[in-house]
């Protein structure tokens, strides 16, 4: 246990009955833990003698070792350390309607796509259920500081950030468990996305204990051979297996998946690409998220220009496709999709 966002209610329960402490005080510790965010410091209505003995034995495990703004406050990035060991980024985006933080599943990824900058990493560590959780209640804590413009409260979760989820299923399916718990963090499971590369066996298990859970799939290409150059996993399970799986996913759960497509100038974003999107999207009544890739170090392609991007656009949209281009934050403190490469990376 690397932080007391692992431990279940029970499991806290036990641990304060045996120090002595009367049985409502689990109840009370934990929801200033998942409800409010409170730190042990913070828990006015516990005494200082178990505060402490809290934080020496459970430690809430999350230091912030860098946070930055964008977007006139309303796009927040912070550097956290998790359980003392674990160096990651948690992405916090106010907009006018909704608030919503992109969480890491892992330090590092091995996935190895080419144009991300967490790719060129390489996977340093499986987050734990507790790690991952303690993620979305910083970015609770953070929806305080969002400009007025936006709402104050937390509406959206999306596992977008560092690391691929179904390679760290156990961890991630045990964090969607806590976060949709009415007696814990109390999210709607419905506000919820995990986002994969296309791991196609995960996509089946997640439909089975997640189904209102949202499933977002990196595509990046519409033909094996592209697909095989830009997200490897594809040589693993390609383009038929992945469409099967993501079907018998929505069949189960009756919800609507969508496709994320990082547009690379002259590599993906031709007619060519788009025509082959077309019929798939249809097929799988899929939504398609379009997303300027953004500048990565280590990767010298860029991002398609907005004339290139329209002619893509287009032809989805004639073929009848629901398509939008994603409003790419943070871009200027590398927070974007695609950029959570740490800047710590030797810490």
């Amino acid at each position: 246990m690397s932080t007391v966002y692992d431990l279940s209610f029970d499991e806290l329960a036990e641990r304060l009955a045996a120090w002595g402490e009367p049985a409502f005080r689990a109840r009370q510790v934990w929801t200033q833990l998942w409800k409010r965010g409170a730190t042990y410091e913070e828990m006015s209505d516990v005494s200082q003698a178990l505060r402490e003995r809290l934080t020496a034995a459970l430690p809430i495990g999350v230091e912030v070792l860098d946070e930055r703004t964008a977007d006139r406050g309303a796009t927040r990035k912070a550097l956290l350390k998790l359980g003392g060991t674990h160096v990651i980024e948690a992405v916090l985006m106010g907009y006018r309607d909704r608030v919503t933080v992109c969480v890491s599943s892992q330090a590092g990824c091995a996935m190895g796509c080419t144009f991300c900058a967490t790719g060129q990493m390489g996977l340093r560590n499986n987050l734990t259920a507790g790690e991952i959780a303690a993620q979305v209640v910083w970015a609770r804590r953070e929806t305080r500081k969002l400009p007025a413009t936006t709402p104050q409260r937390l509406g959206n979760v999306v596992f977008m950030g560092m690391g691929e989820p179904l390679a760290n299923e156990r961890h991630v399916f045990g964090a969607l468990a806590k976060l949709t718990d009415r007696g814990g963090f109390g999210m709607g499971a419905r506000h919820v996305t995990v986002s994969t590369v296309g791991i196609a066996p995960g996509i089946g298990r997640l439909a089975s204990a997640h189904p209102q859970v949202g499933l977002a799939v990196s595509f990046h290409a519409a033909s094996d051979e592209l697909r095989d150059q830009l997200v490897p996993p594809n040589r693993r399970f390609p383009l038929a297996a992945l469409e099967e799986a993501i079907a018998a996913w929505r069949s189960a759960t009756r919800r609507r998946p969508s496709i994320e497509w990082a547009l690379i100038d002259h590599v993906n974003d031709t007619v060519e690409q788009a025509e082959l999107l077309a019929p798939i999207a249809r097929r799988l009544h899929a939504h398609v998220n379009l997303i300027p890739l953004n500048p990565t170090p280590g990767y010298p392609v860029v991002g398609s220009p907005p004339a290139r991007i329209r002619t893509f656009v287009t032809v989805l949209e004639r073929a009848g496709v629901n398509v939008t281009v994603r409003d790419t934050r943070g871009r200027d403190i590398d927070a974007a999709c695609g950029q959570l490469a740490l800047a710590a990376v030797g810490r």
